[in-house]
C-alpha cells in the first residue's frame, strides 16, 4: 500500500509512539482514513519512519484498545467499522445552564446588593480554611469505608439539635438527611414521596426554580394564588382538589416577603390530612429576619407527620457549600435513607461544618444591617 503521510517531531517531548498513535487517530476520526481502510504493518511502518517496529506496536495497539482499529493478525490492522467523528464538532463555548433561571451566572464574584447572598466580609475564611484542613487531614487517616449516605451523623445531630432551637421542629438525627442543598432536597423529597405525575401546588407569585425543578420531576404544577396570609388554600382547593403535594415558603413568602399566619398554617396541615397530601416547607431563610424573631417553622405545628422540612447553610454560612438538609417524618425515615442511599453520600464540607466547631452556621459573626437587608429578600440563586 501507498506510504502513510507522518512527521515526527524527534527532538519533541512527546513519545514517538505517542505521536504516530495521535496522527492515526486524527486520521480516523475525521475520515481521512475509511472504516475498512488497512494499515501499513508494523515493518513497513518502522522502514518508513526510520525508527523500530516496537515503537509502532506500542501506537497500534492503544488504537486497537480504542476500538478505533481492528488487528487481525496475519491479515493486518484496519480501521474500525464506526463513523467517523469530527474532532472539531464538540469544541465550541460551554453555555450556562437555564440562563433564564439563574441570573447571575455561576462561579463569579456577586455583585454589590446581589440578592440570596451573605456578607462575605463577615465571613471567618481563616478559621474556615483551618477547618477544612483539619476536616481533610481525618478524612485521610479514616477508614476506607463508605459513609453514612444520609450525611455525616454528627452533624445531622448537630441540625436536629440546632432545628429544635431556632425553628421549633421536635426531631431526631434519624429524621435528617443531609443534602445538596435545596434543588437536591426538593428532587429527594418527590422520589422518596412516590409523587411523580402527581399534581403539585405552588405559590404564585413563587420562586421559578421550584416550578422548573417539580416539572422536570413529572409533576404537574398548579399555581395557587397569595395573599397577605400567605397561600390560599380555599383557592388551592378550587383549582386542583385532587393534588398531592403543596410547596410552601412561610417563613417568609418568596418573592413577596409576608409569613402565613397561623390560621393558614392550620388549614394548609388539615387539608394535607384530609386529603393524605404532603407539605413541602422550603425554609430558604430559616431564622433570619431583619426585626424580631423569625416565626417557628411550619413543620413544628405538624403533629400528624404530613410536613417535610427543607433548609440549607446557604444563607447562614455560604451558598458556595451547596449544603442543606431535608427533615422527613418519622415514620418515613428509613424508606428516605434507602433512597439517599441510591442518591450518593454527604461531603467532605458536610464533616467539616460540624467537625470544625460550626454548628449549623450559629458561629458566624452577625452580617451588617445593609447585607442583613439584602440577605432578607428573596434570593433568586437555589438554596
Amino acid at each position: 500500500m501507498a506510504p502513510l503521510p507522518l512527521e515526527l517531531d524527534r527532538a519533541g517531548r512527546t513519545p514517538l509512539a505517542v505521536q504516530i498513535y495521535g496522527a492515526m487517530r486524527e486520521a480516523i476520526v475525521t475520515g481521512r482514513l475509511v472504516p475498512g481502510a488497512k494499515l501499513p504493518s508494523w515493518r513497513d511502518l518502522a522502514i518508513q519512519l526510520g525508527i523500530s517496529r516496537g515503537t509502532v506496536r506500542v501506537a497500534y495497539e492503544r488504537l486497537v484498545n480504542e476500538e478505533l482499529a481492528i488487528g487481525k493478525g496475519a491479515a493486518g490492522t484496519r480501521v474500525a467499522q464506526s463513523p467517523p467523528r469530527s474532532a472539531t464538532a464538540r469544541l465550541s463555548s460551554e453555555a450556562p445552564p437555564l440562563p433564564g433561571l439563574f441570573l447571575y451566572g455561576f462561579g463569579v464574584a456577586p455583585l454589590a446588593f446581589q440578592m440570596g447572598v451573605p456578607s462575605q466580609d463577615a465571613f471567618p475564611s481563616k478559621l474556615w480554611s483551618r477547618i477544612l484542613s483539619n476536616a481533610a487531614r481525618r478524612a485521610a487517616v479514616a477508614p476506607v469505608a463508605y459513609p453514612d449516605p444520609r450525611g455525616e451523623p454528627d452533624l445531622r445531630n448537630e441540625i436536629a439539635a440546632y432545628l429544635g432551637i431556632t425553628r421549633g421542629i421536635r426531631c431526631n438525627p434519624s429524621q435528617v438527611l443531609v443534602t445538596a442543598g435545596l434543588s437536591n432536597a426538593l428532587c429527594l423529597a418527590v422520589r422518596g414521596l412516590q409523587l411523580d405525575g402527581l399534581t403539585a401546588w405552588m405559590e404564585e407569585p413563587g420562586f421559578p426554580i421550584t416550578r422548573s425543578a417539580l416539572g422536570l420531576t413529572g409533576m404537574t404544577v398548579a399555581a395557587v394564588s397569595v395573599d397577605p396570609e400567605g397561600l390560599d388554600v380555599a383557592a388551592g382547593v378550587r383549582n386542583a382538589p385532587d393534588a398531592a403535594l403543596a410547596v410552601v415558603t412561610p417563613g417568609q413568602q418568596a418573592p413577596l416577603g409576608m409569613t402565613m399566619s397561623t390560621s393558614r398554617r392550620l388549614a394548609l396541615i388539615a387539608w394535607a390530612r384530609r386529603n393524605g397530601a404532603w407539605i413541602i416547607e422550603d425554609d430558604y431563610l430559616s431564622e433570619l429576619k431583619l426585626e424580631g424573631r423569625a416565626a417557628p417553622a411550619l413543620a413544628s405545628l405538624d403533629s400528624g407527620g404530613r410536613v417535610l422540612h427543607i433548609g440549607s447553610f446557604s444563607k447562614t454560612i455560604s451558598p458556595a457549600l451547596r449544603l442543606g438538609f431535608l427533615v422527613v417524618p418519622l415514620d418515613h425515615a428509613r424508606r428516605f435513607g434507602g433512597t439517599r442511599c441510591l442518591l450518593g453520600p454527604g461531603s467532605l464540607r458536610a464533616r467539616a461544618v460540624r467537625r470544625g466547631g460550626i454548628p449549623a452556621g450559629r458561629a458566624l459573626p452577625a452580617p451588617s444591617p445593609s447585607h442583613e437587608a439584602a440577605l432578607c429578600r428573596p434570593t433568586q440563586c437555589p438554596a
